[in-house]
């Protein structure tokens, strides 16, 4: 291998270096990976508990509960008897099933304490409560005997209504088709990627390359979870998220290095030219693309939230990892492998491809009507995304599951009968004593504030106190939009509050949903401008423009827009319900707007990148403006669009998952990935460029500092050695 002194750039040397000892590269990469892995099991993943979460009242709240000493309650499960014909038909028979249900659940295994059935306001509806033998964590795999019971008793009564719900049941329902759904998510993602390289490469060990760059990486960023997690813990969900990140950035990376290679030597170039090419460009690309979507991963952070805290560090891992073996391993077995890379050709596949004319005819439209071309496509992004108006948040709850799941339904049928025994609210009151006296004064208070709601908190008021006698959860159910504000602002301090030195805090599921929202929408202006600031400053400084900087920013806020009215238009308008097996809602999770501003924006830094620094390199290399963009976009097309079918195919992918925000996240990713490889990158940026000309690479001369750039390579010295004939190089994309 030739010296490396007129190769410039980090990512040009890491190739360099890794061509020239690969079989050190390679090997250490793979000791890396399994090291990091080893490691991981031997001192495990730090997991988040329940007191690393919750914000605000609900969260001091949960804390106190916490610390104390409550004895471990088994998890709770609720069955209801209900007589839907008229109020005056059918109690006996509802009395003999509650007897029959009462009598089999106490001969069932793990189920304790079973309570006489209390009946509803409108006498059609009896609910018997019951818990779980042992840990509640884990009731979920020891509920199946009493979910067998309520059936029979079911199938015994046919003319009545008889359902179970509850911790355990609705866990186990998640839980058992969240695992089906993310096991053939697992299964069904990496053949679709492979599947989809193969007809883009026509070679099936060019093809292999990037699902194997990308599946290790993902590896290795899990073992490297395991020591971060002592920092910040892991939400269960986080190693789901680093997949969905490392397959998309893994790929779309070796497609990008692999692409230039290819091209470069389908021009003549030897193996050596064309690596250092791939290096200084592609390479270049990916490690600014990286840094940019690290920058962007890193705005999670500012949301001080224990989830968002563990997707940044996972997500910042994976891309890590990712452009750290782009950077090294890929050249190292590009330059091992040479022509073999494209060994196993596919007959019908493999085969010379031009730069797609029919592309580049649809380039030559767009830069000849550049103003018409930038209108229509500014209007068909804006009617997608309209709905955006629109858009509300709401927490996330039993009803994201399938509204077909029998648990679901029983849920919603024991909510709409007895609605404070699904989701209470729960005031945590703790003082010096909580036994007789004051408290008892004020918990009398408190319930006659409950019957004089008007209906707004309803009971029965339940009170569990912990052995000390110094903290005290008092139970209340919550009916309608603003029952919470009621308890905390009015109900609470006029009672619980007049107790002297007592601290008075609401939790539950509405107050924690509430509290979380609060914490959003006061995180939301810090990460925006964050995320925003840093990916412009990032692109001033690696293009020299601030008109491009500018337009890069605005450019992925379409995306994002887009795919919010997207997300509005089918999960709060319900189109697609039956197909995607959903019940619209009055709004999206709440967490899904940040988290899919900041996942897209990172992700289409990725193609901006890449196809700026290809437009960029023309523009030095002394084309005008049109030129270059008509050059930079026609070259770089095959491999986004390479990249964006894999992308689109493998978050469709998660619209397949149970849950609502996993239904939500897959059609919001694939939507904006889609409409971006081509709406965006196709038309608009190619037109936006055409209009502003030379206009685009304006930068003051106050920052005439920042450092040079260069995005063509410097020439090198002839290999020594006839070029390769063109039609050995593979075609990529």
């Amino acid at each position: 291998m030739r010296n490396m002194e007129n190769v410039k750039g980090i990512a040009a040397r890491a190739a360099m270096w890794s061509a020239r000892h690969r079989t050190l590269a390679i090997l250490g990469w793979i000791a890396f990976v399994v090291g990091v892995t080893i490691l991981s099991g031997q001192i495990g993943t730090r997991d988040a508990v329940d007191s690393d979460y919750g914000h605000g009242d609900s969260g001091r709240a949960d804390h106190i509960v916490q610390q104390a000493g409550f004895p471990v309650q088994p998890a709770g499960e609720m069955v209801i008897v209900q007589n839907r014909a008229a109020k005056s038909q059918g109690l006996s028979d509802r009395a003999t099933a509650i007897a029959d249900l009462t009598k089999q659940l106490k001969s069932t295994p793990n189920v304790v304490d079973v309570q006489p059935a209390i009946e509803s306001p409108d006498k059609r509806s009896s609910l018997v409560t019951f818990g779980v033998a042992g840990d509640p964590d884990t009731a979920k795999d020891r509920v199946g005997p009493a979910l067998d019971t309520v059936a029979r008793v079911q199938a015994a009564h046919g003319d009545l209504y008889i359902a179970e719900g509850g911790d355990a049941s609705g866990d186990k329902l998640i839980g058992d088709d969240l695992d089906k759904g993310l096991n053939r998510l697992g299964m069904l993602s990496i053949p679709v990627t492979l599947g989809i390289l193969l007809v883009a490469f026509g070679a099936v060990v060019s093809a292999l390359l990037p699902v194997a760059l990308a599946i290790t990486a993902v590896v290795g960023s899990i073992g490297l979870l395991a020591a971060a997690s002592r920092l910040a813990p892991a939400d269960e969900t986080t190693m789901h998220v680093m997949l969905l990140v490392g397959l998309a950035v893994g790929v779309d990376y070796c497609l990008f290095y692999i692409k230039r290679e290819r091209d470069e030597r389908r021009a003549g170039a030897d193996a050596h030219r064309a690596l250092v090419v791939a290096a200084q460009t592609s390479g270049r690309s990916i490690w600014v693309s990286g840094l940019t979507v690290i920058v962007a991963m890193a705005g999670m952070f500012l949301t001080f939230d224990t989830t968002f805290v563990s997707f940044a560090v996972g997500t910042i891992l994976v891309v890590a990892t990712t452009v750290l073996g782009s950077l090294t391993v890929l050249p190292a077995m590009l330059s091992a492998l040479g022509n073999k890379v494209d060994a196993i050709k596919i007959p019908g596949l493999y085969r010379r491809r031009g730069d797609g004319r029919l592309l580049n005819g649809f380039l030559k439209l767009v830069l000849a009507k550049p103003l018409i071309s930038a209108l229509l496509a500014v209007g068909a992004l804006a009617a997608i995304a309209s709905p955006v108006l629109d858009l509300r948040t709401k927490g996330q709850g039993i009803e994201d599951l399938s509204p077909n799941a029998p648990i679901v339904q029983a849920y919603k049928t024991v909510d709409e009968a007895f609605p404070s025994k699904t989701s209470p609210a729960e005031v945590v009151v703790q003082a010096s004593s909580v036994k007789g006296g004051q408290f008892d004064q004020q918990l009398a208070g408190f319930k006659k504030a409950v019957a004089g709601s008007g209906g707004k908190l309803t009971g029965p008021v339940e009170v569990r106190i912990n052995p000390a006698g110094t903290v005290a959860v008092v139970s209340v159910g919550l009916v309608g939009d603003d029952a919470l504000d009621k308890l905390r602002e009015d109900v609470v301090p006029a009672t619980f509050g007049h107790i002297g030195g007592a601290t008075a805090l609401v939790t539950g599921e509405q107050a924690g949903n509430a509290d979380f929202n609060a914490r959003l929408d006061a995180s939301l202006p810090w990460v925006f401008g964050f995320v925003l600031g840093l990916a412009f400053l990032l692109l001033l400084v690696s293009f020299r423009s601030v008109v491009v900087a500018f337009t890069g920013v605005v450019l992925n806020l379409f995306s994002v827009g887009a795919a919010y009215g997207m997300l509005v238009w089918v999960f709060q308008y319900g189109h697609f319900e039956k197909q995607l097996q959903f019940q619209a809602s009055s709004g999206l999770t709440n967490w899904m707007p940040l988290f899919l501003f900041i996942i897209l924006f990172g992700l289409s830094m990725d193609y901006h990148v890449f196809v700026l620094s290809r437009i960029r390199e023309g523009y030095d290399r002394g084309l005008p403006t049109r030129q270059a963009v008509r050059e930079g976009i026609g070259r770089t097309a095959g491999v986004i669009t390479s990249a964006a079918v894999v992308m689109v195919a493998v978050f469709a992918l998660f619209a397949t998952l149970p849950l609502a925000s996993t239904k939500q996240l897959g059609v919001g990713l694939a939507a904006a990935v889609l409409l971006d490889a081509t709406i965006i990158r196709a038309v608009l940026l190619p037109a936006v460029m055409a209009l502003l000309g030379e206009a685009n690479w304006y930068l003051p001369r106050w920052l005439n500092w920042l450092p040079q750039v260069a995005h063509e390579p410097a020439p090198l010295p002839p290999a020594g050695g006839p070029a390769r004939d063109e039609r050995e190089l593979a075609p990529v994309a």
